[in-house]
């Protein structure tokens, strides 16, 4: 295993185990529930928005250490960022999983959340992985232009 490889799992493991995204958000403006009915996983998304800017987001839920280092370090990556760049990296990750993009630029935008690109590998963790990105990319679609 590569110094990059280690690095990404420290980045899952630390996720899945410390989450400090985890919790409720009692000030939310928007909540969303994913659910995925292969494992049982299900997670409810919290954000708070500052005009177009994602000010904070929170969740909740159970699920396998993937879905819930995932959801974790989506929430990292997206806080402070406007819904166009939200939306684009949302759309980047899931590329990524699915193996439609290699392009470096764009991975880079990712930051740590590209540390699940090998997920990829394992079919099985794919749902796992996105179940947080499909939910935040459907709060999104909801509640603002497309």
């Amino acid at each position: 295993m590569d110094s990059m490889d280690e690095l990404y799992n420290d980045i899952i493991m630390e996720h899945s185990m410390n989450s400090y995204n985890k919790k409720k958000m009692s000030n939310a403006d928007f909540s969303e529930i994913g659910h995925n009915p292969n494992c049982g996983d299900e997670i409810t998304l919290d954000m708070k928005m500052n005009g177009d800017v994602i000010e904070d987001m929170a969740f909740s839920g159970h699920g396998c250490a993937i879905s819930q280092a995932s959801t974790s370090v989506m929430i990292d990556t997206l806080k402070g960022k406007t819904i166009y760049e939200a939306k684009e990296i949302v759309r980047i990750f899931i590329e990524m999983i699915k193996r439609e993009t290699k392009d470096e630029a764009e991975l880079e935008k990712l930051e740590d959340a590209i540390a699940f690109k090998n997920v990829s590998n394992m079919p099985s963790r794919v749902k796992c992985a996105l179940l947080a990105w499909h939910t935040v990319e459907d709060m999104i679609d909801k509640r603002f232009e497309k």
